[in-house]
């Protein structure tokens, strides 16, 4: 790869506005990172919404829910937590998922950990509403809490930036705020486009080649992503090419081979923030088999984004994809 480009990817692993990090030295041995980590917070609009009710949504499994109450709400992942503590409703919510990490909501009981959803635990709750993804299961658990007469709408999952005005846009409508959605919709294009306007331009050429891994040490997981991963859209975005998708992997993630990673060749590696501290670090990361021999392992190339924001694609992209930037560019170039 070009030198240019090269020189312009980040030597580190950087903080992320989410979380801690640690960088390299010229040298490659591994720095804490200066200055504290900023607050992982959501950013709600100004005022409180009133929601216009009673509504009926299509839910994305194809039915169609009437909602007549916003007054106990629990979302059924961190990503529709971070959506209607954004569009100011985060008072009615009752319960989160274990990915609803940031602070207005890690006070609330946790009734569903990894898409594994306790229907008692909701129900325990009386929502009047419920929010899911596609991806939520059980089925059987969801199901349950449907035959309870609770209203729940389910929103499709997020897979690219394209998702994020169509989430902000379901949720919003559910809760009987289409206006605020509106706004919510709006701000978050507007700051997703002004983070672009600062990429680098690259030559023919020079794009940087990013491979997405998803590490869990204690589990012995490691997986590298392809183009169903979530992680192409976001690379993309940042002027980058999803090494792991462009070398032709079609399904989500794969196990991680030394072959797999010789011919994805990254330049960079792009983990979440646990999955890092779960191989013990940057020094970790290069004994997995194969990842030293990437241009990326050779020159500890690793780009750290939180796990609580990453593939989200909602309200904080816009920050997901600064620091995404940041840390590919960080030298200037």
């Amino acid at each position: 790869m070009a030198g240019r480009v090269l020189a312009a990817l980040a030597l580190t692993l950087v903080a992320t506005g989410c979380g801690g990090g640690a960088t390299a030295s010229p040298d490659g041995k591994d720095t804490a990172a200066s200055g504290s980590a900023a607050a992982d917070r959501v950013e709600p609009l100004e005022g409180t919404p009133k929601p216009e009710l009673p509504v009926t949504v299509d839910s994305a499994d194809g039915r169609r829910v009437a909602v007549t109450s916003t007054d106990r709400i629990v979302p059924l992942s961190g990503s529709l937590s971070e959506i209607v503590f954004t569009l100011g409703l985060g008072k009615q919510v009752v319960a989160r998922d274990v990915t609803a990490t940031f602070e207005q909501a890690d006070s609330l009981p946790v009734v569903t950990r990894g898409h594994d959803v306790s229907a008692e635990s909701v129900l325990s709750l009386k929502p009047t509403l419920v929010l899911a993804d596609t991806t939520t299961g059980p089925a059987e658990a969801v199901a349950q809490i449907r035959d309870a007469g609770v209203p729940l709408v389910t929103v499709k999952a997020a897979k690219s930036l394209a998702d994020v005005g169509t989430r902000i846009d379901a949720v919003a409508a559910a809760l009987g705020v289409r206006a605020a959605g509106d706004e919510l919709k709006k701000r978050t294009e507007s700051r997703i486009a002004a983070v672009q306007k600062d990429i680098p331009e690259p030559g023919e050429g020079e794009k940087p080649r990013v491979a997405f891994l998803y590490l869990r040490g204690s589990a012995s997981v490691y997986l590298l992503g392809g183009s169903e991963s979530g992680a192409a859209s976001l690379l993309e975005a940042a002027g980058a090419v999803d090494a792991g998708k462009e070398s032709g992997l079609r399904k989500d993630f794969t196990a991680i081979t030394s072959e797999a990673l010789a011919k994805a060749a990254p330049d960079a590696i792009l983990v979440m923030t646990k999955g890092l501290q779960s191989v013990n670090g940057v020094d970790g990361l290069v004994k997995i088999p194969g990842v030293a021999q990437t241009p990326a392992g050779m020159d500890r190339r690793v780009v750290s984004i939180d796990d609580g924001v990453l593939l989200n694609y909602g309200p904080r992209t816009d920050q997901v994809l600064a620091s995404l930037v940041d840390q590919l560019y960080a030298n200037g170039g």
